[in-house]
């Protein structure tokens, strides 16, 4: 594997000439006399940094890379391992596939290694760089009565989908044009603080020696242990203030209809005080969610160099992360199984696979240029890199074309 010189693995053109490769003419005419990028490439770039970074123990004649292939054809089409092992003709069984999964039995371990995964692929030169991080937690609803292995994974939150238990996996989130990925992933302990939780996804940036330039937080994150553990680290960050009440408290910040800067002190029994600053800022509706006129919107801000005006426009960057999870869950594997490691791997796969769909953008759909990297998103969408892996390994193992009734049915 040729690097960077940074430690990123990177698709060399003279050593992959064969597979993920860009040709001057290609660059220069957008029409390239051979392709840019292909499925059987595509696919092998994906196998190659499963096999890397997360080691399999296999037995008999089913290898590795026949079961990350059939993982990642079921990421795919975001269907259950089952329906892959019934639509390929040559795939193990569905229980042979799970019994190997099974074996992946340490979860701390597999998150580590899923995070040496996202970092392996990442577009341009995040490395020893300042950067705006967004942090934010993807709840997966939980079903049922959890057993003593899952208890420490559920967490209890507002009721959706027709559940208040739920898996909770916390993501950090680079803000770059066109270098947009998740860099770290951690599977959330019900007994863990979302301090905690923090510590431990900048700590993840701090192997590639990143710092956060800005921090961007959700309502979820809006708690005195949280601000004052980030006022003391001085991170600079933006946080949206939970309005409560009817009069009093936060809901009289926003009551005076009119953008202005103040002091908010917040008190908990638990954990005493915090005194921020808080940013109020009158934005206009114009017809979102049917609402028309100014609406008063409250920030906590700590030494974020911006004018008040362009605050809320900045947050609107942290809603990058939440598309993120939409990208997600267009490649996550389907499953009825309440395992957390096997679960974690799943999640894991699927922002695997939109990092390097960003990664192969950034590689090969692009171009140098005066002013910044230019980059074809639109010929390589992320439903065409999925359509790529699927019909890769379907060229690999085949695909059943006929239904056949047991022998013993027809004596």
């Amino acid at each position: 594997m040729m690097t960077n010189g940074s430690g990123y693995g990177i698709l060399a053109i003279e050593e992959r000439s064969s597979r993920l490769h860009v040709t001057k003419k290609g660059m220069d005419s957008m029409a390239s006399a051979t392709p840019v990028v292909t499925d059987a490439a595509t696919l092998e770039e994906v196998i190659e940094v499963l096999q890397e970074h997360v080691p399999m123990e296999m037995e008999g004649d089913f290898q590795p890379e026949t079961l990350f292939e059939i993982l990642v054809h079921a990421a795919s089409n975001a269907e259950s391992i089952e329906q892959t092992s019934k639509t390929l003709d040559a795939a193990p069984t569905g229980n042979d596939v799970r019994y190997h999964l099974s074996k992946l039995e340490n979860l701390e371990a597999l998150e580590e290694q899923l995070n040496q995964a996202l970092r392996s692929r990442v577009p341009g030169r995040l490395q020893n760089s300042h950067q705006k991080l967004a942090i934010d937690l993807n709840l997966i609803p939980y079903y049922g009565t959890p057993s003593e292995e899952e208890e420490p994974y559920i967490i209890r939150s507002q009721a959706k989908d027709g559940t208040s238990s739920f898996y909770a996996y916390a993501t950090v989130y680079v803000i770059s044009r066109g270098k947009r990925v998740t860099l770290a992933l951690h599977a959330v302990r019900r007994d863990e603080t979302l301090v905690c939780v923090i510590t431990r996804l900048l700590d993840q940036m701090a192997r590639l020696r990143i710092s956060a330039k800005r921090l961007y937080l959700d309502r979820s994150f809006y708690c005195v242990p949280v601000i004052r553990w980030l006022q003391a680290c001085d991170i600079p960050f933006e946080m949206p203030v939970i309005v409560r009440g009817k009069q009093g408290g936060t809901r009289a910040l926003v009551q005076q209809k009119r953008t202005y800067k103040t002091w908010y002190t917040m008190h908990s029994s638990s954990y005493g005080s915090v005194t921020f600053q808080v940013w109020v800022v009158g934005t206009y509706q114009m017809g979102r969610r049917g609402q028309h006129g100014v609406e008063y919107l409250a920030f906590v801000v700590y030494k974020v160099p911006l004018g008040i005006r362009a605050l809320p426009g900045d947050y609107r960057k942290r809603f990058g992360i939440e598309s993120s999870y939409r990208l997600k869950n267009l490649c996550r594997i389907r499953t009825t199984t309440k395992n957390p490691v096997t679960r974690l791997l799943y999640v894991g796969i699927a922002f695997l696979l939109v990092n390097l769909w960003v990664f192969i953008i950034w590689t090969c759909v692009s171009r140098p240029r005066k002013g910044g990297r230019q980059l074809f998103q639109a010929l390589f969408p992320l439903r065409t890199m999925l359509q790529f892996l699927r019909q890769a390994v379907e060229r690999r193992i085949g695909v059943k074309t006929g239904i056949y009734l047991p022998e013993e049915v027809l004596l």
